[in-house]
């Protein structure tokens, strides 16, 4: 029988890491603190909710830089497939996140809007427009708009940094191009890109990971898409036509973000196939 080694840790005899210690259980699990006094029932599950948004939001920039990183990395056709199928990989792992994501909207309205009411006063002038990482993800996907930054209040300078350099840095649809190029398809402007699209739209065998790539970013946008028409509707549902807690007109503004589209190309696409 072999002697036991020294080294191995796994088990309760390595006592060197817990499951709690890993996952700083006890930090995750005070980091819900209510503001209502006396504490109203449903201000947990509303913080819990928004919490876990933001840990997917963490892992989402996560995964679309590891995206857009892969694609840059593409130097020519003959290496396409090993380059890509990362990208394509993560692509596929950042639609069931978000499908994940608009899904969750169901478990916000188990809360009715007179259990909101009850503790909404409570957040102003807080709002989910102030999510900087949600922010992130749509200037790293393509919309960027640094006149967001000049209506942020109470940015860190850490996260205007983050912010600068998302505004400063390749996009999802620079990398897309320049995947483009490699393949040898013109990329200037939008007609030279429309019309490499329907070269690979028309030749799939030739250009089968291009194709699947262009595909998996138009997932990626109408799934964005999808998680704002549900997020509006939700906002209708819990406070009709106010006005939002951070001063915004509520969901009269969040209907306003709903035709956003990150890749127009793509959609536009569509009508010249």
């Amino acid at each position: 029988m072999a002697e036991p080694r020294d080294d191995l840790h796994f088990g309760e005899q390595g006592a060197r890491l817990t499951y709690g210690s890993y996952l700083r259980i006890p930090d995750l699990l005070a980091a819900q603190v209510l503001e209502s006094d006396p504490p109203v029932h449903d201000e947990l599950l509303f913080i819990t909710i928004h919490q876990a948004y933001e840990l997917w939001f963490k892992q989402l920039l996560h995964e679309t830089t590891a995206v857009r990183d892969a694609m840059l990395a593409c130097t020519r056709p003959a290496a396409a497939d090993s380059q890509l199928w990362w990208a394509l990989h993560l692509l596929d792992r950042i639609h069931v996140i978000e499908r994940l994501l608009v899904n969750q909207v169901d478990v916000l309205e188990t809360m009715t809007p007179q259990d909101f009411l009850a503790f909404r006063t409570h957040l102003e002038p807080a709002s989910g427009f102030q999510s900087v990482q949600f922010r992130e993800l749509e200037f790293l996907s393509g919309a960027k708009d640094p006149a967001f930054l000049e209506r942020f209040r109470g940015l860190t300078d850490d996260e205007r940094a983050r912010l600068d350099r998302r505004l400063a840095e390749p996009t999802l649809w620079d990398a897309f191009c320049h995947v483009l190029t490699v393949h040898d398809l013109p990329c200037g402007d939008d007609a030279e890109v429309l019309q490499s699209l329907r070269t690979v739209a028309h030749d799939r065998s030739s250009y089968a990971v291009v194709w699947s790539l262009a595909e998996g970013l138009l997932q990626h946008d109408e799934l964005a898409a999808a998680w704002r028409a549900r997020h509006v509707v939700m906002v209708e549902r819990m406070i009709g036509a106010k006005s939002g807690t951070g001063g915004s007109s509520g969901a009269a503004y969040l209907r306003t973000r709903v035709p956003m589209r990150y890749f127009p190309l793509l959609w536009e696409l569509r009508q010249h196939l």
